[in-house]
């Protein structure tokens, strides 16, 4: 199917090539379509015109390939001296000035050369201007190299109209104003103004413009601090009395919201913008400090808004992704070459489940990292570099002039709706007063800054030519200062009794409200097993002329059959099939994302069928008949941690009717991910109010594999929950953090995420050897309808009476220390298992421990090291609220998670197994 059958432009023909990728799948799946990809050809009198003059056309590809190396597009070089390049010499391909020349063929547009001499100028009017400048020879695609070029070259014949110019304009001038009314106001505020960077108002007034002409519904942004909050105050609705309210030292949330808070340059927006009579929705995400960690929670939210609304693989037509939904995403440009985020980011743009159709690119180019120059902070020639590496054309820009980057953002979301690839563009500006508004950056940077201060503003400087010009008289520029300083000062007296609107559970999440802060709710996650039956059948179930690996039809296909049918034995990816397949049943999509989630890292999953004829791929779930339509996206991400948990982030703060599973490899590796997990997951609600369901499946077990395939690092999740040492927590806890130890509890912890009238994250630590232990299994009596996840599971095996000695523990711990009980037949012994570490659950544990009247000792008993694992969370816990003291069993402290040796590990089992009884 053709991406698009689109007419052919001069000189061009279009016909259907091969596909670029199978990916597994010809016909496709949930989430991943195959798109056909358009045949370019040059026209016949085009390569006529070039074969016949072969130098001149070398000389008109050496500037489109190095012109932009002369373009002197910095408005604070401290160059003096031009460089000269061979490579753009017409003696350097045989050729004489006064060579007569034709363009047709050669160049696009009405700029006509009768001889080499006037084709240099032209080129060099083109390529090496005072304001734009391209990159985009690297580009394989011949026929985006063409679309370019030829868009490019005619770029000048696109002017604005008076009436636009002036409204650019004003929009500079606002965002001065509004840095200048804060700089009188707040002088010790760290604000991150846009001084320097003012022309960035022009890109977003003309990408609103484009946007709602070309039928786009929604724009997704992400955006860093700097000159964030002038951008929402001038052209995003954000009323400046939020702000005033926020520096007077309130929350930008009403009083009986308890949260936490964040910084004015973390301020987000939520808009319906009216745009040349248009409605369109605009979404800035969150941002925290850390540097581009909001781009792939702006990709992860785009892809969710872009599958409410069909698109792309998740419709029934061709229309390929991006076609209502826009991502965009600026960028700082230190942070953008170093931080390696944008690196995974970029490489998942293309890749099946996390496309987009292609985002938009701003690089706010201030040509200093803090305070390391540019050119010290990478080791490319351009900030932008690292977008070629998957091919992206890069315009590089002169911050002052606005217009030209009016222009450049038209060219840029053109070539993004025409091919749905990223673009980026690279604005070269500078920051006025260094890192922040406090910070003195003659310190180590004092030539460029010595530029910086002797020169006017941008705004100023656009205002001038236009008046030059007559378009825009200085007191009517003086006018529109005036008046939005007057309707700041208005905001500034409004501020102390302003009240901010909500801004959250709207939409999508009306039904949903915060979790109670003083219990702990239980939800019937239960279902009739005849449903369960039906729905485990299906998860196996594929087409006759499907070519199933023979081990598999043995080992998962015809065993699952026989459990489902016995009832009893039920492992632990049958029961994760049984919980996804209901809440598919229930009308719920699914997405699980991560690395080989298809099989599952420990081959154990199978949720994805591979044929072994064809290598077409199936995901029997998705053909379920029944129910309300849920689906199941099998996400294989890239080998990344950071982006990819981040891109689900984003997708779970969007749609809470949806189950988003992150499935780290193995549970050591969410430590590449940390970023995300403290910044959004575990403190977006308190920081944002922006709650989520998010699942992170970590698996975890001490089996023998060293330091970094044994922990999840339980201990690091239980210091990031907020939970109360010495009171009862409620479901209010930021994080809820669990480790089951039956397949059963699994399944309702899964259905649970969902079932709630409220959202929160869970931490699954995932086991590795229950998966296939035989002990480690539940019934069909587990699942019926009312039943639900415990907290606690108590002890069936001890008698009340006789149990001397409580052991507490938590995960697959307890199934070898069930083991060694029953081999040295200590039955005055009782183990309890915490399957829910966050919120600690105190009323369970208690109620379980009242049926031991003749205890005399509590210990806690666990694989990890003592300084690791749940020990320092759970010991003051029951210590302050059972009133018990509590002993540890358990390795000792060690600098890491676990030995790689492995005489010294069996001996550390054998101890830590016997420690308990021995006590």
């Amino acid at each position: 199917m053709l991406r698009y059958l689109a007419l052919s432009e001069a000189g061009i023909a279009k016909l259907p090539r091969p596909l670029s990728r199978c990916y597994h799948s010809e016909k496709g799946v949930w989430g991943y379509k195959p798109i056909a990809q358009r045949e370019f050809q040059v026209a016949e009198d085009v390569r006529a015109s070039r074969n016949s003059q072969a130098n001149v056309y070398r000389f008109v590809e050496a500037f489109r390939q190095h012109g932009h190396k002369l373009a002197a597009v910095n408005p604070i070089s401290i160059r003096t001296s031009q460089q000269e390049l061979q490579e753009l010499s017409p003696a350097f391909y045989g050729l004489q000035t006064q060579e007569p020349v034709r363009t047709d063929g050669l160049l696009s547009g009405p700029q006509v050369a009768h001889n080499v001499a006037q084709l240099e100028q032209l080129l060099k009017d083109i390529y090496c201007g005072r304001s734009t400048s391209a990159e985009f020879s690297y580009v394989e695609d011949i026929e985006e190299r063409e679309w370019l070029a030829r868009n490019f070259e005619t770029l000048d014949q696109q002017q604005l109209g008076n009436s636009e110019r002036c409204e650019i304009a004003e929009l500079l001038i606002k965002s001065q104003a509004w840095d200048n009314f804060m700089a009188l106001k707040f002088p010790t505020v760290k604000r991150y103004g846009g001084e320097g960077a003012e022309s960035m108002l022009a890109f977003f007034w003309q990408l609103l413009r484009d946007s709602v002409q070309a039928n786009i519904e929604h724009v997704v942004l992400a955006m860093p601090h700097r000159g964030r909050t002038p951008l929402q105050a001038a052209l995003l609705n954000m009323r400046p009395a939020k702000v005033f309210r926020k520096l007077s030292g309130a929350s930008e949330f009403s009083e009986d919201i308890e949260a936490m808070s964040d910084v004015i340059s973390h301020f987000h927006v939520s808009e319906q913008l009216e745009i040349l009579g248009k409605k369109l929705s605009f979404s800035m995400v969150r941002n925290p400090s850390h540097l581009e960690a909001a781009n792939p929670v702006a990709m992860g939210k785009t892809r969710s808004k872009q599958q409410a609304r069909g698109e792309g693989a998740f419709g029934n037509g061709s229309q390929p992704f991006g076609e209502h939904v826009l991502n965009v995403i600026l960028h700082g440009d230190a942070a953008f070459a170093g931080q390696g985020i944008n690196q995974e980011c970029l490489n998942m743009a293309y890749v099946p489940h996390f496309e987009v159709g292609g985002s938009l690119h701003l690089i706010v180019n201030n040509q200093v990292g803090f305070t390391t120059p540019g050119d010290r902070g990478r080791s490319t020639a351009y900030t932008s570099d690292l977008a070629k590496s998957i091919q992206a054309p890069v315009f590089h820009v002169n911050g002052d002039d606005p217009e030209a980057l009016a222009r450049i953002t038209s060219l840029a979301f053109r070539y993004q709706r025409e091919f749905r690839k990223d673009i980026f563009i690279d604005l070269n500006c500078f920051r006025r007063w260094g890192h922040n508004e406090l910070d003195d950056p003659t310190f180590t940077n004092p030539l460029v800054y010595k530029i910086v201060h002797q020169r006017e503003s941008v705004p100023d400087l656009y205002a001038q030519q236009l008046a030059k010009e007559q378009v825009l008289s200085e007191s009517k520029a003086k006018e529109m200062r005036d008046g939005y300083m007057k309707y700041l000062g208005e905001e500034l007296a409004l501020a102390p009794t302003y009240q901010p609107p909500p801004s959250y559970f709207e939409k999508q999440w009306k039904d949903l409200q915060l979790a109670p802060s003083k219990e702990l709710t239980y939800w019937d996650t239960g279902l009739d097993y005849s449903l369960l039956h039906y729905i485990g059948q299906q998860s196996v179930t594929f087409p006759e002329d499907f070519n199933i690996h023979p081990h598999l039809l043995k080992t998962h296909v015809n065993a699952r059959l026989k459990k489902l049918e016995n009832g009893v034995k039920i492992d632990w990816s049958t029961a994760e099939a049984l919980a996804i397949g209901s809440l598919m049943y229930q009308g719920h999509n699914v997405r699980i994302s991560g690395e080989d989630v298809g099989r599952g890292t420990f081959s154990h999953r199978h949720a994805m069928l591979v044929d072994q004829q064809t290598n077409e791929m199936f995901i029997p779930l998705n053909s379920m008949e029944g129910g309300n339509g849920g689906k199941l996206e099998l996400a294989h991400s890239i080998l990344s941690e950071e982006a990819v948990l981040g891109f689900e982030y984003g997708m779970a703060i969007d749609n809470p009717n949806n189950l988003i599973i992150w499935e780290a490899q193995f549970g050591d590796f969410a430590n590449g991910a940390q970023i995300i997990i403290d910044t959004f997951i575990v403190s977006g609600e308190t920081k944002w109010m922006e709650s989520n369901a998010l699942v992170m499946l970590l698996p975890h077990g001490y089996d023998g594999a060293a330091s970094e395939h044994s922990s999840c690092r339980i201990e690091r999740f239980l210091q990031l929950c907020d939970s109360k040492e010495t009171s009862a927590d409620g479901d209010s806890v930021n994080v809820h953090i669990v480790n089951p130890t039956t397949p059963a509890q699994y399944y309702h912890v899964l259905r649970r995420q969902l079932a709630r009238n409220f959202r929160k994250p869970l931490v699954v630590v995932a086991p590795k050897t229950l998966l296939r232990l035989p002990a480690a299994t539940s019934t069909h009596e587990d699942f019926q309808p009312g039943t639900l996840f415990h907290n606690v599971l108590g002890d069936t095996t001890a008698k009340p009476e006789q149990v001397r000695k409580v052991i507490l523990c938590s995960g697959k711990h307890y199934y070898t220390l069930a083991e060694e009980r029953e081999k040295r037949q200590a039955y005055d012994t009782a183990i309890l298992r915490l399957e829910s570490l966050c919120p600690f659950p105190i009323q369970e544990l208690q109620a379980q421990l009242a049926q031991y009247g003749n205890v005399q000792s509590f210990v806690w008993s666990q694989e990890e090291h003592r300084n690791m694992g749940a020990w320092t969370f759970v010991r003051p816990r029951f210590e302050n609220l059972i009133g018990q003291q509590l002993h540890y069993c358990g390795r000792c402290e060690a600098p890491t998670p676990a030995t790689g040796i492995g005489k010294v590990h069996k001996r550390e089992v054998d101890e830590i197994v016997a420690a308990p009884f021995e006590l």
